[in-house]
């Protein structure tokens, strides 16, 4: 399938933006040590997020869903690693990771 052109202008056209709902944002939660003493000494929580999920969308899916404020929202594109099952080899999926910051009066509990 080629490009998709205007009729008028003949310039190609930009695909449409898909919409992710607050609960289609965030996958998981990371509980690792790590993101565990950031969520007790920095106020900042660990997610597992959907891949096409920008920061504005993240912030908002975290303040609606866990009703806190955010401060500020840093990802990370985490690239899958190299697996091997007996005689074939593959990756894991590559994935996108949010580190949210809450406003000091907020706090999430997840336990």
């Amino acid at each position: 399938m080629g490009k998709v052109y205007t009729k008028r202008t003949k310039k190609p056209v930009a695909p449409a933006k898909i919409v992710l709902e607050p609960h289609q944002v965030i996958v998981k939660p990371a509980v690792t040590e790590k993101a565990m003493f950031q969520s007790t000494e920095l106020n900042q929580y660990t997610f597992k997020v959907n891949i096409l999920a920008t920061k504005p969308e993240i912030k908002a899916a975290v303040e609606s869903l866990f009703e806190v404020k955010v401060t500020g929202v840093s990802t990370q594109i985490r690239k899958g690693k190299p697996r091997r099952s007996r005689f074939t080899t593959g990756r894991t999926k590559t994935w996108k990771k949010a580190i949210v910051t809450l406003d000091s009066d907020s706090r999430i509990d997840f336990f």
